[in-house]
């Protein structure tokens, strides 16, 4: 036997080992389904995302990693927690999501890690985008939303000044006109874990 026949494996094992990876991320991946699934419905129907779903979908991702994937797969959910959490944060305190949206994300990032957070959240803030856009041009206020984005982006720049809105989500929910005005980002993070998907499936095998 030659020296690197040790280090040869058939393409039978290799395809034995892209499923057992495949299997592995499964359950991450339905986890957050159903959450977002659940997360979707009271958001659409309430723009609300409740701690009972939030809370021990990021305790029970941190432990499910910490117990089954090892100190790497540990290491990327508490990161893709910190991410989920951070990259809300500050639009949470200039008023731009709810409380909810910031916890749902950290969730989201405990079980599916780093890398798969930050391309879900860069989709989700792209439909998020789009929403507003044809929530913009449906009522005509245009002009309007120029002017609130200017707002938003002088926020950002004095948040460390001024900690915080003039009005949070939770404010303007409690208005009539809530739907004219709000983008469900839950139900987007859910359109962006869908596009993940359909990239996944449609990718072209090697």
């Amino acid at each position: 036997m030659f020296a690197g026949a040790s280090r040869f494996r058939s393409p039978h094992s290799t395809l034995k080992e892209s499923s057992a990876v495949d299997a592995s991320a499964s359950v991450p991946v339905g986890v957050v389904a159903v959450a977002l699934a659940i997360a979707t419905v009271t958001d659409l129907r309430m723009f609300k995302i409740h701690n009972l779903l939030t809370i021990p979908l990021l305790i029970s991702g941190l432990l499910y990693h910490g117990l089954v994937t090892g100190s790497d797969g540990f290491l990327s959910s508490v990161l893709g927690a910190l991410f989920g959490f951070g990259v809300l944060a500050l639009f949470f305190l200039v008023g731009g999501v709810g409380g909810g949206d910031v916890k749902l994300l950290a969730g989201v990032g405990a079980w599916l890690g780093l890398f798969l957070t930050f391309w879900l959240f860069n989709v989700a803030a792209l439909a998020a985008g789009l929403y507003a856009l044809v929530l913009t041009i449906l009522n005509g206020r245009f002009r309007e939303t120029c002017m609130n984005i200017r707002l938003l982006g002088h926020r950002l720049m004095v948040v460390g000044r001024h900690l915080g809105a003039d009005e949070h989500v939770e404010d303007v929910v409690q208005r009539s006109d809530c739907r004219r005005q709000l983008v469900p980002f839950g139900a987007m993070m859910g359109v962006g874990l869908l596009v993940i998907l359909l990239v996944v499936c449609l990718r072209p095998g090697p």
